[in-house]
């Protein structure tokens, strides 16, 4: 399993009006880390060849998150297969190793050109996986 992880401190703008890390910034953290970890991944020619659309997010909130906090964003592919990924993100407080929140995404691969879903090729799944 390849992981990827980027560390946070909470800042106000991550807040809500409970003073908690906003339900909204942690989907932005989840795109931002899948994003970035594709990024370590992809190869020029699939980047050209195919784009992923999110089908599905769902994310749990486990614990607040407050200003200061140093949170660790980790994630992974679990599996790829036909056209689809599902790929979970966990959010860490750093310093207790409190679990912050939890999100499980599906993707699909789309062929670029014409828009319609794409198997996922054999060498992007070990890749991925």
């Amino acid at each position: 399993m390849k992981t990827y992880r980027f560390d946070i401190v909470v800042r106000p703008e991550h807040l809500d009006d409970l003073d908690h890390v906003n339900n909204v910034q942690y989907l932005e953290w989840v795109q931002r880390i899948s994003k970035e970890h594709w990024q370590k991944l992809t190869r020029p020619e699939w980047d050209s060849q195919y784009v992923w659309v999110v089908r599905s997010h769902h994310i749990t909130y486990h614990h607040p998150a407050v200003l200061g906090d140093k949170l660790t964003v980790v994630t992974h592919v679990k599996t790829a297969r036909g056209a689809q990924s599902e790929r979970h993100v966990q959010i860490t407080h750093e310093e207790t190793e409190t679990l912050v929140a939890t999100c499980v995404t599906h993707w699909v691969l789309l062929d670029a050109a014409s828009g319609k879903p794409s198997r996922v090729p054999e060498e992007m799944i070990r890749a991925l996986e």
